[in-house]
């Protein structure tokens, strides 16, 4: 998986040195004042750790969530803020500039006016296109344009790592043109999801009537819409199939995937998407392109223009007038997440502009508000996880010398990414003007495509980033066998000032994110992969039967869990970052246990070590959901929810149990033959 949200602390010397020449305050430990202390930790320390925090501090109106990851989102999206208005209110700035290019997107999505005036008229050479069509292939050809500027009509494309030859650049085709996401929203039949499923189709024609249709046109449309996208999702996977690399890896020529979809030319459509001299492709889902093959003419001309034309105001209704922009919220936000109010627009439009323009704004990020020293300190916490980490393989039980030896190989050549790249991307194709918004999110999103197609038939560069320095989040590469830790990941509210003790930084930058995303490598997806990032088996044939035996106890253990009403987690679909949860914390503790602070069993504001650590680790997920938000989830996320992601891994450890008394009686107690125990 390449996506596990984690924390990290602040720890810069020139704030320690500047805090001492200060009148000190009294530190207020959030390990302590978090706390729910009329909960049992052995029933629920997810509560224990965090309810204090929750009961004075519900969930805004205009949020999914409240918890860590807003307040650190919160911090970083002020400080965008600034960068951004600082730009937008230079009148002497070089047109062409980074500066110009922050300053006027930012500017232009606040200027609320000249977007409502505008009404949807930046997407009407895009609309004209679509009215034009005539037959399949200006069809075709119109759906390969609407991917080229950030739509995703019928079925998603993207140019990224051969997964079985990881030095070179693949064309890959997938499932995917869904409004609602994910397939399970057209067939499951719960209360939740069949509300969901009616509301969308009166949001659909919503949008049309706000887009100039009649009332009767729009009724229509939506229709349509909600049938030709039912039968994409039915011939679809589900989210836990999707995980399997192998399963989701076809490799054939052009002439051969075009036999399976004769009703579309792909060596026609891939030069419309922008690729020239391809000779292969990857089909992760053939069955879907077959029946995407016969949709092509079962359906008429002109339901798929409608799809089409949905497909497009759907992308960009967030950057449209202000009646469309409510009408994608409520149902979006409202409906799906059970958020109830807009965020402020600077915030939006912050947000926004860091997403399109990240890599402009990293720069001035890191100079202006990155600590001195992060990626040295990030640096020496990985790699004592990764020393923790060699020594539990050397360890294991049930691994046998052989497979053991290619597993140590593997994690010794991990990469780590810590802090910033050292290369940023050139942006300065990209033209930005002060007074059109959505057309300056389409000329970023252009922008993003054409970078993306022109790795095809160029040697994969290992060095690129995933993510801003200002991305709150992490996640491990498979294919680079890399993991990223952005700089922004060093802030821990509560330690503002001060260097968090031992439990702190190993508990969340040593567990939480290391240790998580380094398991990421040896998870079921992960351990598919060899030290090089190509997929390939390195496991004995009974090494990889008993690791499939112990990932098998997680999926089970996570299936118990009740989420909200009838849903409960889905363990298949999120076993890998459940194994990596389990593993970052396991290792996180064992690298705590060679510290000074463990070694002289310190308490700190009365807490033993041990109590530090796993609090500390609480907070790392310290998350309260909405409840909408959370049966969302578990139609469409492969995390687990924060609750299980603490509860989950926790009553699988010896030393929990020991530290909080757990006992027979209590509600996280797991038999020992039954507790899982991987890495």
């Amino acid at each position: 998986m390449k996506f596990s949200k984690t924390f990290a602390f602040i720890f810069t010397l020139s704030i320690v040195i500047s805090s001492c020449s200060k009148k000190e305050t009294a530190f207020v430990d959030p390990l302590l004042t978090h706390r729910d202390t009329t909960v049992n930790p052995a029933d629920d320390f997810f509560m224990y750790a965090n309810g204090g925090w929750f009961k004075q501090n519900p969930i805004p109106d205009s949020e999914r969530s409240n918890g860590i990851f807003q307040m650190i989102q919160d911090t970083v999206n002020a400080q965008i803020k600034t960068i951004c208005e600082n730009a937008a209110k230079n009148e002497d700035v070089l047109k062409g500039s980074n500066e110009q290019k922050t300053g006027d997107f930012y500017a232009s999505g606040m200027d609320s006016l000249s977007i409502n005036k505008a009404g949807i008229s930046p997407l009407k050479n895009e609309i004209t296109r679509i009215s034009n069509i005539k037959d399949v292939s200006s069809l075709l050809s119109t759906m390969a344009h609407l991917h080229t500027i950030g739509a995703g009509p019928a079925f998603g494309f993207y140019v990224g790592q051969d997964d079985k030859n990881s030095d070179k650049n693949a064309l890959f085709f997938y499932q995917g043109g869904l409004g609602l996401g994910q397939r399970d929203y057209y067939f499951d039949t719960d209360k939740q999801t069949t509300m969901i499923r009616n509301e969308y189709v009166k949001h659909v024609q919503k949008i049309f009537e706000l887009s100039g249709e009649s009332i009767q046109n729009a009724s229509k449309n939506a229709a349509i819409i909600m049938k030709l996208e039912t039968e994409l999702a039915k011939n679809s996977r589900k989210m836990e199939v999707l995980r399997d690399p192998l399963k989701n890896y076809n490799k054939m020529s052009i002439g051969q995937f075009t036999d399976l979809t004769t009703n579309i030319p792909w060596s026609k459509m891939i030069t419309d998407l922008g690729i020239k001299k391809a000779d292969t492709v990857i089909v992760g889902q053939p069955e879907f392109f077959n029946a995407l093959n016969k949709m092509i003419k079962s359906y008429s001309i002109e339901d798929w223009k409608m799809y089409l034309k949905w497909d497009l105001i759907n992308t960009y209704a967030s950057y449209l007038n202000a009646d469309i922009e409510n009408q994608n919220f409520k149902f979006y936000s409202s409906v799906m997440s059970g958020v109830t109010q807009q965020k402020p627009r600077w915030k939006r439009v912050v947000e926004q502009t860091n997403g399109s323009l990240g890599e402009l704004i990293g720069q001035i990020y890191v100079k202006e508000y990155l600590p001195k020293g992060s990626k040295e300190k990030l640096l020496e916490i990985g790699n004592n996880i990764r020393d923790v980490y060699a020594e539990h393989i050397k360890k294991l039980d049930w691994m046998s010398e052989a497979t053991k030896a290619k597993a140590l190989h593997k994690l010794s050549k991990v990469v780590m990414k810590v802090g910033y790249p050292d290369k940023w991307k050139d942006m300065s194709s990209v033209t930005i003007e002060r007074n059109t918004y959505c057309k300056n999110v389409m000329a970023v999103n252009k922008w993003n495509y054409n970078e993306m197609i022109s790795k095809f038939g160029k040697p994969v560069d290992r060095t690129e980033w995933g993510m801003f320095p200002q991305t709150y989040n992490a996640y491990y590469n498979p294919s680079n066998n890399e993991i990223c830790v952005p700089g922004c990941n060093i802030i821990v509210p509560g330690f503002e000032g001060r260097m968090p003790d031992d439990a702190v930084l190993y508990g969340i930058i040593g567990g939480s994110t290391f240790g998580h995303e380094i398991t990421h490598g040896f998870d079921d997806q992960g351990s598919l992969y060899d030290d090089k990032g190509n997929l390939r088996n390195w496991w004995t044939a009974e090494d990889m039967k008993k690791f499939k035996t112990k990932t098998k106890l997680i999926v089970e253990q996570f299936n118990k869990y009740n989420v909200v009403d009838d849903k409960f987690v889905n363990g298949d679909a999120t076993q890998g970052e459940n194994i990596a949860d389990l593993g970052g914390v396991v290792m996180g503790y064992e690298a705590f246990k060679k510290t000074k602070q463990f070694k002289s069993n310190q308490k700190i504001s009365g807490l033993t070590p041990n109590q530090r650590y796993f609090l500390a680790y609480g907070y790392a997920w310290m998350v309260n959901t909405k409840k909408e938000a959370l049966a969302q989830m578990v139609m469409t996320d492969v995390h687990s929810p924060a609750k299980f992601r603490v509860n989950g891994p926790l009553s699988n450890i010896p030393e929990f149990y020991e530290t909080f008394n757990v006992k027979p009686t209590s509600k996280m107690f797991i038999p020992e033959n039954q507790r899982v125990v991987i890495w």
